[in-house]
């Protein structure tokens, strides 16, 4: 296919990328991020857009995505298909697929899980929104940039469920560190405490797959310096638009406005900044009951 894509920054660079390696022409527009080996630097984005069969976008935010779909969608040939793999908010999802359908175009809202690792090794998983015939049109292009796209319904659903997804993981993940947090000053070896919670009712993907407690359980981040392999600012980011989803449809969500909160002041006020999100665990541990 001829695809499209802007904003190839740490996530979109891979991405188009890979799919210069699976035999694609890719134009690509960014306004900073290098152009990937392969890629045909676009002087604009509507140039990056013009005769594509597929525009893809991997943008910062919602009002980001707004101005960016007024470039390009007059610029698409009618029957392409406007994707954007950004996480916005659920309203600038819909809106840009209502403005793409009406300009005669195919619309998904198709955001990722799998950071930057994944990005690289082509093992997104993509949540998309939007009609069942654009959907299988890009389809191909997930199956290149990921190993696995769940179509989720129709315009603003693969929004929804991500911002479901990580409310999940991030309240789990700051129960997961209270609670290495606490087994320490029970005295509790941590090795223990994983291959008890790791095989019991306790188990999730936090404690699991992304253990935040350096030396236990598989390789993570916490391994690495608290590198961020999903940024803390990021996980603020996507519990800022639950909560903003929340809001909107009158949903009662404490434990991620806790969430919420609980990054923020992570980020914001501490040093969390430019961490992993799993960096809680030390800011735990050098906590008492009432810090």
């Amino acid at each position: 296919m001829k695809i499209g894509f802007i904003g190839l920054g740490n996530m979109g660079g891979p991405m188009a990328a890979n799919l210069v390696k699976a035999g694609h022409a890719v134009a690509g527009f960014d306004l900073a991020a290098p152009m990937p080996e392969g890629v045909a630097k676009a002087a604009t984005a509507a140039e990056a857009a013009q005769g594509a069969d597929v525009v893809i976008t991997m943008l910062p935010n919602g009002a980001i995505l707004r101005a960016v779909a007024d470039q390009v969608i007059p610029a698409m040939a009618a029957g392409a298909v406007f994707c954007d793999c950004s996480t916005v908010d659920v309203e600038s999802a819909r809106a840009a697929a209502a403005q793409a359908q009406a300009a005669g175009l195919g619309a998904l809202d198709a955001p990722v899980s799998g950071g930057v690792g994944g990005a690289s090794a082509g093992t997104l998983t993509f949540m998309v929104g939007g009609d069942a015939t654009a959907f299988d049109k890009v389809k191909p292009l997930f199956d290149v940039m990921g190993q696995k796209a769940v179509h989720c319904g129709q315009a603003g659903a693969g929004q929804a469920a991500k911002i479901c997804n990580n409310m999940i993981l991030g309240a789990t993940m700051i129960a997961t560190c209270e609670a290495f947090a606490l087994a320490d000053k029970l005295g509790l070896d941590r090795a223990r405490m994983f291959d008890v919670v790791s095989t019991s009712s306790g188990y999730s993907w936090s404690m699991n797959a992304y253990c935040p407690a350096p030396g236990v359980g598989p390789q993570s981040p916490a391994d690495n310096g608290y590198r961020p392999g999903f940024a803390a600012e990021l996980m603020l980011k996507d519990l800022r638009l639950s909560q903003q989803a929340a809001e909107a449809v009158d949903a009662d969500t404490p434990m991620g406005e806790l969430a919420a909160a609980l990054y923020a002041r992570f980020v914001e006020d501490e040093d969390g900044k430019g961490k992993d999100f799993s960096a809680m665990l030390p800011r735990f541990e050098a906590r008492h009951r009432k810090g």
